[in-house]
């Protein structure tokens, strides 16, 4: 596959390029998605457990039950990034496992990711740990999830019981990964746990999830003042099809403000968007926002994680060639809560697409890094996630070759050193994912990872894209 490009401000997006010397080369995982051992010391279920026993809610009847069996194989898993120069392993921490039911701290689990830092840590690896990547205890949601204001209280616990067992060797604390699928996708359309078609609901949980986000950035930093404290937001490069439409225009507006800036504003301004109170105005959510929760929500911030996959081409026409169009597609879907389909949809732009149907617009990452400098006072920013599933099998030679994979993550790379020449302050790299895993509402359909994973013996194989970005991570350098 060969790249797609955009007009770029170098001539040649093929030469080498080399990326500071204290750039960190990192890779991504999610418990529930590589953990498995979901009945295992202590732990109780979570909210993906619980959706995954829906009938239909995942492709393929599949669960994370079992997953990599990471929990049972997590130091040869340590010793795989080593092999691959991985200088950070960002994992997340369940909370099912560490306070189950919502209830008293559980030191078996605990004792996990006690054993996984020190093994990080003897590996020369930097441990950085995302609190909640969207495994809610169950109990909790039983509760009202994160619609109920109290989860932001039984929160705060659980990211409190984690810090103290692991502030002594952790520096680096993400509170929350991609908010807007936990609300959005999870409370108003349904496509992820748990499952709740509620409409105005997904904007009462992100109110929730930004304030749980506040208040443990305030607990954290009078904890612990020297740790690096942030938040990871999957963002979009949001495009009108045709610029010199208002109604296009509008519908790209719309998208971003559903996307973007109902997190970046609370988090970096202390305010929701104007425009998005008013579009929004009717679903009856804002009586939520509370005497000092915006303050509280912008407590200041040391890190912004940016998750990047694809842009948004957006219209506000009626179209027949939408990206995805006669697909289901649950993560990532095609039209987005609150903005009907009638009204914005997704035209094709003829490039080329990921295993998960996604455009691949490596170019979108550049301009989004460089609008949000442009827009916002920002911290330090990091791609915690940015990389793309493609069907890869073994080879007859036992070899499992994923050129797409390379390109993609080459071709982001360069985009994103652009940015970085432009002015925009970035620290690091993390690849999305370093193991094929459980792909959420996919099931095991998708694989993610620089290593496959043979579902049946759990055997790891590095593929060309892993040696390859052990070679980048070793070197900072892209090459010819």
């Amino acid at each position: 596959m060969t790249p797609a490009t955009s007009p770029s401000t170098r001539t040649d997006l093929t030469a080498s390029v080399q990326f500071p010397p204290d750039f960190l080369w990192g890779s991504a995982t999610a418990s529930y998605q590589i953990e498995g051992a979901i009945h295992e010391d202590g732990r109780t279920d979570s909210i993906w457990d619980a959706f995954c026993r829906v009938p239909g809610a995942v492709l393929g009847g599949d669960s994370g039950a079992v997953a990599d069996d990471h929990y049972h194989r997590m130091r040869d898993d340590v010793a795989l990034m080593k092999s691959l120069n991985l200088g950070s392993y960002r994992f997340s921490v369940a909370w099912p496992r560490v306070r189950p039911d919502g209830g008293a701290a559980n030191p078996r689990g605990l004792a996990f990711y006690d054993r996984l830092v020190d093994e990080l840590l003897a590996q020369g690896i930097t441990p950085w740990t995302t609190l909640y990547h969207w495994d809610l205890p169950q109990a909790l949601e039983e509760k009202g999830g994160w619609t109920s204001r109290d989860t932001v209280d039984r929160f705060v616990e659980y990211a409190l019981t984690v810090h103290d067992a692991l502030k002594d060797r952790v520096s680096v604390w993400t509170t929350l990964n991609e908010p807007w699928c936990s609300a959005f996708l999870g409370y108003s359309g349904g496509q992820h746990a748990p499952g709740r078609q509620e409409g105005g609901a997904g904007l009462v949980a992100a109110h929730h999830l930004l304030l749980a986000h506040g208040l443990t950035v305030q607990e954290l930093r009078r904890r612990q003042p020297d740790a690096s404290l942030g938040i990871t937001l999957n963002l979009t490069h949001a495009e009108p099809a045709d610029p010199d439409d208002p109604v296009d225009v509008d519908a790209a507006r719309r998208i971003d403000a559903l996307q973007n800036r109902v997190f970046l504003d609370p988090i970096l301004r202390g305010e929701y968007p104007a425009d998005l109170l008013a579009d929004t105005e009717e679903l009856g959510w804002q009586h939520v926002i509370a005497d000092g929760d915006l303050a509280t929500i912008s407590a200041p911030i040391d890190v912004l994680g940016v998750n990047y996959y694809h842009g948004n081409h957006v219209s506000g026409h009626p179209r027949t060639d939408v990206v995805g169009a006669g697909s289901v597609q649950p993560e990532r879907p095609t039209t987005t809560p609150f903005v009907s389909a009638e009204h914005v949809t997704f035209p094709s732009r003829g490039l080329p697409l990921t295993d998960m149907g996604w455009e691949i617009q490596p170019w979108g990452l550049r301009d989004l890094l460089l609008r949000l400098d442009a827009d916002y006072t920002l911290p330090r920013i990091y791609i915690t996630e940015n990389g793309a599933a493609f069907p890869d099998r073994p080879s007859a030679d036992g070899a499992v070759h994923d050129p797409d994979r390379i390109a993609y993550v080459d071709a982001h790379l360069r985009q994103l050193k652009e940015a970085m020449d432009a002015g925009v302050d970035v620290g690091g790299y993390f690849v999305w994912s370093l193991l094929d895993n459980f792909e959420w509402a996919y099931g095991y359909s998708k694989r993610f990872g620089i290593v496959y994973v043979d579902y049946e013996t759990q055997e790891r194989v590095p593929k060309d894209s892993a040696h390859w970005y052990a070679s980048v991570a070793a070197t900072g350098r892209l090459p010819e």
